[in-house]
């Protein structure tokens, strides 16, 4: 049924219930039938499933693959040919993948605790009549049937129709966007010639669940309760919209695919020439031959493997909520963080976003401005407390105490020097409300109301000596003229009126008390933008980024905040929801390029416009705080919900919730989103040049005949070495101009920019460093350089160095990436964890190599203070080298340029 178009009697007929609502049994034998009243939640993931989800990585299966390998021919070698060689590449990637995956799960629990924490139920209690009394009952006990009564200030816990009201009105910006409170009333409503349905907007005689009672009282009968509510159709929709990966996520995903095809095409060839190799010198134990090869594949595996990458990249973003949290921007998703930096496309909702979700009187018509402020804060139930400077009430009568407030006469002082002896009620019909107060000498009557009206009903005005003038024609329609030019501003006028007495009027009927009025003036409100919202316009312009607002407001309106924010120039830049219906996809796809306002749309407009848009290849955020907002949130790349405003459904399926429900605080997560992205862009070029030299020691090595460096040796660099430079990059400050530039695009590949090419020179020169260190050992070794005893028996003192100039190699390259092709020299800030970085791995390469137990199971010889030396100076030459490369590279990129 729909219960908007039927009388009361029918209603109440269809639910089996009464205007005196249910009897407790009968509530109670409803509750176990139909289940509690609220919306159901997705299940959460267990701990075995986050742990799968972590490591189904491809990067991170091979790397537990090459380990039990390795693991089953250590065991085999320690079994059949009597070695004692230890398990040191099993322990270490047991210990790399275990941090990683606790890491992730760690996160995301803590994402899960904060936004559990955000939550709020729509509701918590209900006034109901069962057995014919008053009860106050949990809402998430209320059924079908329930009767249940509400007053200013309660939230509608469920959908109702109305069957009493006193001058009822509800704010439902939550589903519908219209930020102006909606007069209630019983009557049934009509269906509109050829209309098939009633927009939910204009159901005036229903309630509905996440709405909220801002003036008046009145009685309802539930509906509809849980998934059944309006607000639960939408929360259910949202099942069809499937979750995206982000930008980061997809490159992250690529490059472990590279990476894994990369690796194992190495390996097989290494293997392959491992095998030719050994056969053609003579070796025809071919079972040594295949395990030689095997395990030389096992390590070339582990250095193409960046092991501390994702834990890095997720220390990281995790360092990035933290950062975005202190900024008011709770982030729910770890990995969204970044796609704010390449969002292209801001869409926002505008009341409380880029407004205050505050009606404030801005402008006012009248010569005695002392006189308007204090009628209109009189005639007035919003109630301002002393000692407080915000009123409480119904927004609008709200802003008229908080205007006289701001014209130093409190409501609380006005009240006493006049207080109220009678009323005229506000009445939709009259469109006007009247209060008579008594003064020291005689009584005064205040009423406001709408300003063409109330000048129906007023004999003359006040001019500006103060003086009574009697109403002419052309003065009303100065007067309406200048209420034009108000509305045209997009500002809610509300005249007023005076009437004085010498004694106590004999009747307070309005038809009585709104007659020979005296005018006096009118007020200008509107809901202000935000004050730090037009610099953050701004911003997004300087970095390339569109807004666009999407809003349930009126067109006027709308137009009105558009172009105050600069966000559109005229109204031809502005569009109505109603007008989307009537579009195919081309039409669609045109509308969207040429339009920045969108005003009174409904849910399935806002996810259409968020759909057309990211069909063009835009990263779109998308801001709401209502219930109507949360499919097209959960459409977009980056969505954005509410924290104080914004209700449960919305704040479940955002990427991101604004603790201040400030436009500004986006752009500001934009810019962090940016830094994070330069940063984590600059670990993964570091990690993977390293790995790419390793990847080189080890081919130069199975070329030559030599293991330069073990598996295990290659998993401590990539663990320790790596992870701690890598993470004091992910430490560096915002670049300057960051957000003067155009955003990144979504397809951009990690390796862009020259990034790929800077990667190969810096593995080809570290790899040549690391190789020169291994024949310096063994020169030291044995005091000659004898290449075939090289081979032959290896050189203890040559890996012991080469494991030290790798480590040392690393740090230094790690400084010299603070800037991808800008000179370390002219960086003007210092990054202090990139020093401590350097200190605790240089702490920790030298437990290694001067513990015994330690150096033992990693296999290297003891160093001498020359050997370490060397191997450090060595290393050091790697940033002069580099820097010198950035020189010509700089050259290059300014002839393209060019």
């Amino acid at each position: 049924m729909k219960y908007y178009l039927e009388t009361i009697e029918k209603v109440i007929e269809e639910l089996k219930s009464s205007e005196n609502g249910l009897s407790q049994e009968e509530a109670s034998k409803r509750l176990k039938e139909n289940g509690p009243n609220k919306l159901e939640e997705g299940e959460k993931k267990t701990f075995i499933q986050k742990f799968i989800d972590a490591i189904k990585d491809p990067m991170i299966i091979m790397l537990l693959a090459a380990a039990l390998l390795s693991a089953g021919t250590t065991f085999y070698q320690n079994m059949t040919m009597g070695t004692n060689e230890s398990y040191a590449d099993l322990i270490v990637i047991l210990f790399v993948v275990t941090i990683n995956t606790f890491l992730g799960i760690f996160q995301e629990n803590k994402a899960e605790h904060a936004i559990d924490a955000l939550k709020q139920m729509t509701a918590a209690q209900s006034k109901v009549l069962r057995d014919n009394k008053t009860e106050i009952v949990k809402a998430e006990d209320l059924v079908v049937g329930d009767v249940i009564l509400l007053e200013a200030g309660d939230a509608v816990p469920a959908d109702c129709r109305i069957i009493d009201s006193h001058s009822l009105q509800v704010e439902e910006a939550a589903l519908t966007g219209e930020s102006v409170p909606v007069n209630k009333i019983i009557d049934l409503i009509m269906l509109k010639e050829n209309a098939l349905d009633i927009p939910l907007g204009d159901r005036t005689n229903m309630l509905y669940s996440g709405s909220t009672v801002v003036y008046g009282r009145g009685k309802a009968i539930v509906t509809g309760t849980a998934m059944d509510t309006e607000v639960g159709k939408i929360a259910g929709a949202l099942s069809l919209e499937e979750d995206e990966k982000t930008p980061l996520q997809k490159k992250m995903s690529e490059l472990s695919k590279t990476l894994t095809k990369l690796v194992i095409g190495i390996c097989i060839f290494v293997f392959a020439f491992g095998i030719f190799r050994q056969v053609t010198t003579g070796n025809t134990n071919i079972f040594n031959v295949v395990l030689n090869t095997f395990i030389l594949a096992v390590a070339l595996a582990v250095a193409a493997i960046p092991e501390g990458l994702p834990a890095v990249v997720t220390i990281i973003l995790s360092i990035g909520v933290t950062a975005m949290a202190k900024r008011q921007a709770l982030v729910r998703k770890l990995t969204a963080v970044e796609t704010l930096g390449c969002t292209q496309i801001i869409c926002s909702d505008k009341t409380g976003t880029l407004t205050q979700n505050k009606m404030t009187v801005v402008d006012t018509y009248g010569f005695d401005v002392n006189l308007l402020a204090k009628g209109m804060a009189l005639c007035s139930d919003a109630t301002l407390d002393e000692g407080n400077t915000e009123a409480k009430g119904e927004p609008t009568e709200v802003a008229l105490v908080n205007f006289a407030y701001s014209q130093n006469m409190p409501r609380y002082e006005l009240i006493k020097q006049e207080p109220r002896i009678g009323e005229a009620p506000f009445d939709s019909m009259r469109k006007m409300m009247s209060t008579v107060h008594q003064k020291e000498n005689g009584f005064i009557q205040y009423t406001k109301g709408a300003t063409e009206i109330l000048l129906e009903h007023c004999d003359n005005y006040l001019d500006k000596d103060n003086n009574r003038v009697p109403m002419t024609f052309d003065k009303k329609n100065e007067i309406l003229s200048q209420v034009k030019q108000y509305a045209d501003r997009a500002l809610r006028v509300l005249g007023l009126a005076i009437r004085e007495y010498d004694n106590k009027p004999d009747s307070f009927d309005a038809s009585n008390l709104e007659e020979h009025l005296c005018f006096v003036g009118f007020v200008g409100m509107i809901d202000p933008c935000r004050p730090e919202v037009f610099d953050a316009i701004n911003k997004c312009r300087k970095a390339g980024i569109r807004p666009v607002m999407i809003t349930g407001d009126h067109i006027d309106t709308a137009v009105a905040i558009g172009k105050d924010l600069k966000i559109i120039k005229d109204a031809s830049e502005a569009r109505i929801g109603a007008e989307i219906d009537n579009m195919d996809d081309e039409q669609m796809v045109e509308a969207v390029l040429n339009t920045s306002v969108w005003a009174r749309v409904q849910p399935e407009h806002k996810t259409r416009i968020v759909k057309t848009l990211k069909s063009l290849d835009n990263v779109v955020a998308m801001t709401g705080d209502g219930v109507n907002d949360a499919p097209s949130i959960k459409a977009s790349d980056i969505g954005v919900g509410m924290g104080i405003t914004g209700t449960d459904v919305t704040k479940g399926v955002s990427d991101l919730v604004l603790a201040d429900d400030n436009f500004a605080t986006i752009v500001n997560a934009v810019e962090e989103g940016r830094k994070i992205y330069d940063n984590v862009r600059k670990v993964l070029q570091f990690q993977l040049s390293t790995n790419m030299s390793e990847v080189l020691v080890v081919f130069i090595g199975s070329v030559l005949g030599l293991e330069i460096l073990s598996p295990a040796h290659l998993l401590w660099i990539n663990m320790v070495t790596d992870s701690a430079p890598g993470l004091a990059l992910g430490m560096e400050k915002a670049e300057e101009g960051i957000m003067d530039k155009k955003p990144r695009s979504s397809d951009e590949s990690v390796f862009s920019g020259g990034a790929g090419v800077d990667m190969v020179i810096q593995g080809i020169f570290m790899a040549s460093l690391i190789v020169l260190s291994y024949f310096v050992g063994h020169y030291i070794e044995h005091g000659a350089l004898d290449f075939a005893d090289v081979v032959r028996n290896g050189s203890k003192d040559g890996m012991t160095m080469a494991f030290l100039t790798c480590n040392f190699v690393e740090i230094f390259h790690a400084i010299c990436m603070r800037s991808q092709r800008g000179s370390i020299f002219k960086l003007k800030t210092m990054n202090w964890w990139l020093i401590g970085a350097f200190l605790l791995s240089t702490i920790l390469t030298a437990a290694i190599l001067y513990i015994p137990a330690l150096s033992n199971l990693f296999g290297f010889a003891s160093v001498s203070l020359d050997e370490f030396i060397i191997s450090f100076l060595i290393a050091l030459s790697v940033i002069p080298i580099i820097e010198i490369a950035k020189i010509f590279l700089r050259k290059i990129d300014n002839k393209k340029e060019h």
